[in-house]
């Protein structure tokens, strides 16, 4: 296989970068640029910031996180899986039912602690 044929990519590679740098370029000359405290000011739905900008956050809070990568991951390999389910024959069921399981292992940890749970 020849680099030349993946010469048109490079070229719209580069062409993408140096339209974003220009584009960029051309709007920081020309648009409105007066920084002020108020404008330089983290958002936090119109209101004046109260405390520090980090905070301790619940447990549950990442509990949540773990579930919302758990179920992400099983769709990721799930959909494909059903594309190409007659293919694979039994020995794929076997492998995406292994998976399953141990995705259902990780669903049923965080039951059990209380993820599932919204106070």
């Amino acid at each position: 296989m020849a680099l030349n044929q993946f010469a048109p990519i490079a070229v719209m590679v580069l062409l993408s970068i140096a339209l974003t740098f220009i584009i960029l370029v051309i709007s920081r000359i020309f648009g409105p640029f007066r920084p002020t405290t108020r404008k330089t000011a983290p958002y936090e739905s119109g209101m004046k910031p109260i405390g520090p900008g980090s905070r301790r956050v619940s447990v549950k809070f990442y509990l949540v996180a773990v579930l919302f990568i758990l179920f992400d991951v099983e769709v990721i390999f799930i959909l494909p899986f059903a594309i190409v389910f007659r293919d694979l024959g039994l020995y794929g069921l076997g492998v995406m039912g292994l998976f399953v399981l141990i995705l259902t292992v990780g669903l049923i940890y965080e039951w059990k602690k209380g993820a599932l749970e919204w106070e």
